[in-house]
């Protein structure tokens, strides 16, 4: 088990993590997101799968008289996943509920091909997601955090150790009376206010 643990991370350092487009039952795209991070989560592959986004926009409405702001899908229907595209993520990706397909598979298990480089600096700039993202990271050892995405959105705890180069945090939460140790992205806490 260590060798293949061994194995997936030289894997990964050497893979390219890329974004692709992944095809969804119309009104699941939001289930597909919280979904799709919480099997990330559980099946150890926070290291393949790393960021899902359904792009929206800011439109404004009248109901009954009034005017309000929408948050409107660009896409309804689809939803964009960051990932190193291996067997064992592309299996987890695409049976995940709700999800049809990726968009430019040629079907037969054959794997899809990723975004442009350009089109996603246009979608992150658009969604107002950092496109690169920095290292810059102010968290503590020790420090308390509740996390916002994924299998334990909403918990708290305290970070136990922070890798900068992976843009990682790992936080110890209480679990059923127990410390459990979450791996998480940077852009998943947030720090607790005073």
């Amino acid at each position: 088990m260590f060798a293949n643990n061994l194995r997936r991370k030289e894997m990964v350092e050497t893979a390219k993590k890329q974004w692709y487009v992944l095809h969804t039952y119309s009104g699941y795209e939001d289930k597909v997101k919280s979904d799709l991070l919480s099997r990330a989560q559980s099946m150890g592959m926070q290291d393949y799968i790393f960021r899902v986004m359904v792009p929206e926009e800011s439109k404004v409405e009248t109901v009954r008289g009034k005017k309000q702001d929408v948050e409107e899908k660009i896409f309804p229907g689809y939803v964009l996943v960051e990932m190193v595209m291996t067997d064992e993520s592309w299996f987890i990706v695409r049976n995940t509920p709700n999800v049809t397909g990726f968009v430019g598979s040629h079907g037969g298990g054959s794997k899809p091909s990723p975004l442009l480089d350009e089109e996603v600096e246009r979608l992150l700039k658009n969604q107002g997601a950092p496109a690169k993202r920095s290292a810059d990271v102010d968290f503590e050892l020790g420090e308390s955090v509740t996390i916002t995405e994924g299998a334990f959105n909403g918990m708290e705890g305290k970070i136990t150790d922070i890798q900068p180069d992976k843009y990682k945090v790992y936080v110890s939460v209480d679990m059923f009376g127990r410390a459990t140790t979450a791996e998480l992205d940077f852009d998943q806490v947030k720090k607790l206010e005073d």
